[in-house]
């Protein structure tokens, strides 16, 4: 500790000279040295006779809803990665007798920190608990506690399809998908909670009935229309299943006859040529991306298809899950319409490099 305060340890930093009388210090997520930071511009501040402080703005977890209000559950869901979990504040309950809710890193950090602090200012902490050091009024923000926890619980259920995807890819251990499944039982949720999840896998299931798919895998997608409606999609030799399904999509808030071809079945198959013939790729069914590409250069010419393509924007923040973890383009397409989508743990092809 005495090295720590001292001229070797936080004066050794470099002293960042400010104008502002307020100044936010931000960073790209746990570990990226916010707190150090602040607590060197403190040390240096005091031993110039300044008289500053720091506080944090975080907005999960909440400090004033139940430990186990969905929304906080949800901020657990969020980090499972980082193995967080939420817990009432000790400190606070002990000082002010009143029962807050925070993570387990702040309070296992707070009696060094405040040891720090006291060590800095030469007098007592200005912090008695880590909910003190918080500035956080989203809680006050809930006008409808209803709505507010049916999303939450929608957040869960798609942080479980996330861990359970990236747990598939290699990118997280398989604590991070068994804590997110706890999280659910206690909301007394299932992944098949949310809407579009059940449609997507009848999707698959139907393409496989009806021999359908491509090359013996068959996919479904379902999304759900800002009125309720579920549109789903499935997996051709010609188009992903995410094709599809935001195909249809839009053509039913467009209005148009489902039957009707919005895009000409030769423009799909030359651009599917042209990925094999001249690109060398394995995979000519086209994947959302190249889809969209192919509707804006058919708007030019088709009105229909210019219909189709002005809908777009009405997918926007609507929920959709395919039974496949999606492609490359068919991922950055579906953000890029800022579609809340979900998949379950599977891959859509046999080839560990889908080119």
């Amino acid at each position: 500790m005495d090295t720590i305060v001292s001229d070797e340890g936080y004066g050794a930093n470099e002293y960042i000279v400010t104008k502002k009388p307020l100044v936010i210090v931000s960073g790209p997520g746990p570990g990226s040295g916010k707190l150090a930071t602040c607590l060197s511009q403190l040390y240096h501040d005091h031993k110039q006779g300044l008289a500053s402080g720091y506080a944090k703005f975080e907005t999960f977890p909440i400090w004033n809803i139940p430990l186990k209000h969905p929304v906080n559950v949800a901020y657990e869901a969020a980090t499972a990665d980082l193995m967080d979990f939420n817990m009432i504040d000790p400190f606070h309950l002990e000082t002010y007798k009143q029962t807050t809710v925070n993570y387990n890193r702040d309070v296992e950090v707070f009696p060094v920190l405040k040891r720090i602090l006291k060590k800095i200012t030469g007098g007592e902490s200005y912090y008695e608990s880590p909910t003190d050091m918080g500035v956080n009024r989203v809680g006050f923000g809930i006008v409808n506690d209803e709505i507010v926890r049916k999303a939450a619980v929608q957040e869960v259920i798609a942080r479980y399809f996330q861990c359970a995807c990236d747990y598939r890819m290699g990118y997280v251990e398989k604590e991070a998908v068994e804590k997110t499944g706890l999280l659910m039982e206690d909301l007394e949720v299932k992944p098949e909670h949310r809407p579009v999840v059940e449609p997507a896998r009848q999707a698959a299931k139907e393409a496989q009935k009806k021999g359908k798919g491509n090359q013996g895998i068959y996919c479904g997608a379902a999304l759900e229309l800002s009125d309720g409606t579920i549109v789903t999609g499935k997996n051709t030799p010609l188009m992903h299943a995410a094709s599809s399904a935001v195909l249809n999509a839009v053509k039913a808030i467009a209005g148009l006859p489902e039957d009707i071809h919005i895009l000409s079945p030769n423009v799909i198959q030359s651009i599917g040529e042209l990925k094999q013939d001249v690109f060398g790729s394995k995979a000519v069914s086209l994947d959302l991306e190249e889809i969209l590409i192919a509707l804006s250069m058919s708007a030019t010419t088709n009105p229909t298809a210019q219909k189709a393509m002005e809908s777009l924007t009405a997918l926007r923040d609507q929920p959709m899950h395919i039974t496949h973890i999606p492609t490359p383009g068919d991922e950055k397409a579906l953000r890029k319409l800022r579609i809340h989508f979900t998949s379950d743990p599977e891959f859509a092809t046999q080839n560990l490099y889908d080119g």
